[in-house]
């Protein structure tokens, strides 16, 4: 059998001023499946081009028995001017009510691509007034299954095609960004425009466009679809479910149509969101369920980028819908193409980024973090790389739920490299005792630029045994060579990475939290204890005192065999965190250095 594609088309917000509650129309009667028979004549309502409701007649072609994800479908004909124009079912129809003898049957909702597109497939009332019964349930959000990409010629099924996604505001790059995220939930988003400021949007009513939206503001992202039965401040549309995930939270809005385009694979609508007039609480086989003048759940994004190099600067705003799976990827859609928006290119760069979020139910309720990023190709996509982190742990730790209230960031944007290689590090003494702070030199050859030199003060812990110390000098965001070695004679990165998962599962939120908000930064230069039985190594071991960038010390043997390291790098679980310096600078530090000092027992 041919692949179903589903009517449902995506869409944009395009504005914010609410909209009147859908009028209370006189409820229709409603004709049982099982009443429903071949021959029998009627019409379905929907838009074709801006917001005026037209009809087209239906004809029943037989009702076919558990075929759809809620039960039985009703296989049609579709036929009249409005199909002639559009070329048959258009994607964005879904929803569209069908009537016999005056009597509501169901909605359309599927149709076949590349094959006859005036015969498509009814989902019956019955089942999606089911949906109301649902809504008054939890609204806890359940867990989205990632689609699989499904051939039905190899298997003789029928699936539903990937729901496109009109985007508006969205720049290139960050759309193919979007894309790839996106695909897992079989989303495919495409640029669009705006509706004109003449729009007349009026209540949602049978056969109105109506909207589902992901994002609105500056950008938005939403699903087009066709309003199927209203009843006081209750709708339903599509027929057939827009991502399944149950209890669900989006932006409801009213549509805008510029025209219904006739295609070889299918016929479609192009379309924008309007008006927020309510929420989409329930996404089910069936379809989607709303209510107008109740609103979902957000996050509430402000984001400032002034690009250096043009002199330039813009504030931009969004909301986000609040979904533990599509949040993260959203909002950092958000930032990332307010980047590209401004700096207006692609390609490499130096960025300097802070964000400050507010939520309840987080430890602390306030987390602050900056860093500096450079890339070499996409410095849009780096720069958001931190803020993603931080959007998936809150969206999915498994603690407790975040109510993000708030979220601000800061870029500023420098086409200048502005990177930093370690030449060499000298402590100002080669001989201390645990407890003394000594000061090492470290010589820095930033890109294309002259040598200077950096002091950074380091405590010798007070425990630490008489014999030599190896300090680590290396860049915030710098994986040191040491660690790396040790990494292999440990079981490879392999061994490594799995010691590391084991802290994060074990630690608090709080911890996660602070681990993230402390961590090193890129900038920063970093002296810690790496004192590493590394067993026998290539290379001669270096001189007390001063190493050249990436050699390996050499052991020390009479240190403590439960040998210090930076947390979470392997070793044994028990070790304590290490003293630490650190101090931050206007590059990003990409290389590292070790520095050997004589522990000396105190008199």
């Amino acid at each position: 059998m041919s692949r179903i594609l589903s009517c449902c088309r995506v869409t944009l917000c395009v504005a914010f001023l609410m909209l009147p509650a859908a009028l209370g129309l006189a409820a229709p009667a409603i004709m049982p499946v099982d009443e429903v028979k071949t021959g029998m004549q009627g019409i379905a309502k929907t838009v074709v081009a801006g917001t005026k409701i037209d009809e087209f007649g239906v004809e029943v072609l037989g009702v076919m028995k558990n075929k759809g994800p809620s039960g039985d479908l009703i296989l049609v004909r579709t036929y009249g001017d409005v199909i002639d124009r559009t070329g048959g079912i258009a994607q964005g129809m879904s929803g569209s009510p069908v009537y016999i003898d005056g009597k509501l049957v169901g909605a359309i909702a599927y149709g076949w691509p590349f094959a006859d597109h005036k015969v498509g497939m009814v989902t019956p009332i019955a089942d999606m007034l089911k949906l109301w019964d649902n809504a008054g349930q939890d609204h806890a959000q359940a867990p989205v299954q990632e689609a699989e990409e499904t051939d039905a010629s190899e298997d003789g099924g029928a699936v539903t095609e990937s729901t496109p996604l009109m985007a508006s505001g969205f720049g290139e790059q960050t759309l193919a960004m979007l894309t790839d995220k996106l695909r897992p939930f079989k989303l495919v988003p495409y640029a669009v425009g705006e509706a004109p400021d003449a729009a007349n949007y009026a209540p949602l009513e049978p056969g109105s466009a109506v909207g589902v939206q992901l994002v609105r503001g500056d950008v938005s992202l939403g699903a087009l679809g066709t309003v199927t039965y209203v009843e006081n401040n209750k709708v339903l549309a599509f027929g057939h479910p827009f991502l399944k995930k149950g209890p669900s939270n989006y932006f409801m809005t009213s549509a805008y149509v510029f025209t219904t385009v006739s295609g070889l694979e299918s016929s479609f609508k192009v379309g924008t969101t309007g008006q927020a007039v309510g929420m989409i609480n329930q996404d089910r086989g069936a379809g989607i369920a709303g209510e107008v003048d109740r609103f979902p759940g957000i996050i509430p994004l402000r984001i400032i980028i002034e690009d250096k190099n043009q002199g330039v600067a813009k504030d931009m705003e969004a909301q986000v819908i609040q979904d533990e799976q599509l949040s993260p990827i959203l909002a950092t859609a958000a930032v990332a193409n307010a980047i590209e928006k401004t700096t207006d290119r692609i390609g490499p760069g130096t960025a300097r980024v802070s964000f400050e979020l507010s939520a309840r139910n987080m430890p602390g309720e306030v987390f602050k973090r900056d860093n500096l990023f450079y890339s070499p190709g996409q410095i849009g996509e780096q720069a958001v790389s931190e803020f993603y982190e931080l959007m998936a742990l809150l969206a999915s730790n498994q603690f407790q739920a975040v109510d993000i209230m708030d979220v601000k960031v800061n870029v500023t944007i420098d086409s200048e490299r502005r990177t930093a290689s370690i030449m060499e590090a000298r402590p100002s003494t080669t001989v201390a005792k645990p407890g003394d702070t000594i000061d090492i030199t470290v010589t820095l050859k930033p890109y294309r630029g002259e040598t200077i030199t950096r002091k950074v003060p380091f405590t010798i812990p007070k425990e630490q045994p008489a014999g030599p110390l190896t300090l680590e000098i290396r860049g915030g965001g710098t994986v040191p060579l040491t660690q790396l070695l040790m990494g292999k004679q440990q079981g490879g990165e392999g061994e490594v990475l799995k010691q590391l998962l084991y802290k994060l599962k074990t630690r608090t939120f709080t911890d996660m939290l602070k681990e993230m908000a402390d961590r090193d930064r890129n900038n920063d230069i970093v002296v810690e204890v790496l004192d590493i039985n590394l067993g026998e190594l290539p290379g001669k071991p270096p001189k007390t005192g001063s190493v050249r960038p990436g050699a390996a010390p050499k052991p020390n043997p009479g240190a403590d065999k439960k040998a210090r390291q930076p947390l979470g790098m392997g070793g044994d679980k028990n070790v304590a965190q290490v003293n630490k310096g650190r101090i931050s600078t206007d590059y990003i530090i990409d290389s590292d250095t070790q520095v050997l000092v004589n522990v000396e027992k105190p008199k």
